[in-house]
């Protein structure tokens, strides 16, 4: 954290430059699926540890910290926690290794941390779910290779009618409209991303 990402902190926080090459050595470290099991290729560390990383990495550049954050306590842990096998080896061990980044799309234009007034909705087509609503704020949005999105199927159920998706940033229909002008943090790569119609497979 000193030699590598406080070196370049300065650089990153005015120019707004993603810090791919902290990314890089970060996950060659294992420092992307710090509490991920073995099983799906992270470290299988505890929460101190994870925790302890992070202050350090934190203390040199905040926004490799909220990077790494993200990627694992947002990404990786949901997709264990809750993921099926499946689900789990084809997203979770890329994601834990570090050979993908993840971001978490929760908050909307309208809804910050309400889930029951997310306008963006899934809806039920031949296979599986169509996407469709504008997430703001998302950590990780421009850069990433998966996204956890969160979305309405019945909104008459309230936050009961909210599922998250597992969503490959490369399908059709979804877009990066623009990052994100904020006063810290620059180079998280904070973006507002569009979802036009995005199929997601059902399983």
């Amino acid at each position: 954290a000193r030699e590598v990402v406080a070196a370049k902190a300065k650089h990153h926080d005015e120019t707004g430059e993603f810090p791919s090459e902290n990314i890089k050595q970060m996950a060659e470290m294992g420092l992307l699926g710090m509490m991920v099991s073995d099983e799906y290729g992270g470290a299988g560390l505890d929460v101190v540890s994870y925790a302890m990383c992070m202050e350090e990495i934190s203390a040199a550049c905040a926004s490799t910290g909220v990077i790494m954050s993200v990627n694992n306590s947002l990404v990786c842990w949901p997709i264990e926690a809750f993921g099926t096998p499946e689900q789990k080896t084809k997203w979770l061990v890329p994601l834990a290794k570090g050979e993908k980044l993840g971001c978490f799309a929760l908050s909307e234009p309208s809804a910050g941390s309400d889930p029951g007034g997310l306008k963006l909705t899934a809806t039920k087509v031949d296979g599986g779910y169509s996407l469709r609503g504008t997430k703001n704020w998302i950590t990780n949005g421009k850069e990433a290779d998966t996204a956890v999105v969160f979305a309405t199927v019945d909104a008459t159920k309230g936050n009961k009618g909210v599922t998250a998706f597992i969503v490959d940033t490369k399908s059709k229909g979804f877009s990066v409209s623009k990052l994100e002008d904020k006063l810290g943090i620059t180079a998280s790569s904070t973006a507002q991303l569009f979802f036009d119609d995005v199929f997601v497979p059902a399983d």
